[in-house]
């Protein structure tokens, strides 16, 4: 196995949960460096981009297929937010989440943390940024939680 993809799984595993990178990125992704850096930039798996290495501080940026793997893969991840039924086609339509929605959050969820929306189903909405710490999600009732960067309404 090479450096590169050691790279990219243990920083999966950093951000998301233990054992999530092996799960993110199989043997046979492809990733690719950027030009002007030489560092790595994009991992994709059969042509589809799971996710961006960030140059600002190295953690992931996921795709909806990256976050779709992650989903598959549940297991020991710690990167989800769950929101109530009645708000899920505002968020799968890419709508941000407001705190006064969050059914559940994970524990290690930070502001500035890669998320995953579902709905109380466990459906797949969205991946975005969280705006505000797992805690302040369960006391806020006011603000946004979490900045969506795509939801799976895009895709159609």
């Amino acid at each position: 196995m090479n450096d590169a993809l050691t790279r990219v799984r243990s920083t999966a595993d950093y951000q998301f949960g233990k054992n999530t990178g092996i799960h993110l990125f199989p043997n046979n992704v492809q990733i690719e460096y950027s030009r002007n850096t030489g560092r790595i930039r994009y991992i994709y798996l059969d042509g589809k981009r799971l996710a961006t290495l960030r140059p600002t501080d190295g953690l992931l940026s996921l795709s909806i297929e990256g976050a779709k793997r992650i989903i598959q893969h549940k297991g020991s991840a710690k990167c989800f937010v769950t929101v109530r039924n009645d708000v899920s086609k505002y968020i799968a339509e890419g709508g941000d989440v407001f705190a006064v929605h969050v059914v559940r959050v994970d524990d290690p969820v930070h502001a500035k943390d890669e998320v995953i929306a579902v709905d109380e189903n466990g459906r797949f909405l969205a991946v975005g940024r969280a705006v505000l710490s797992s805690d302040e999600i369960k006391a806020f009732k006011k603000g946004v939680a979490v900045k969506i960067r795509h939801s799976v309404d895009e895709e159609r």
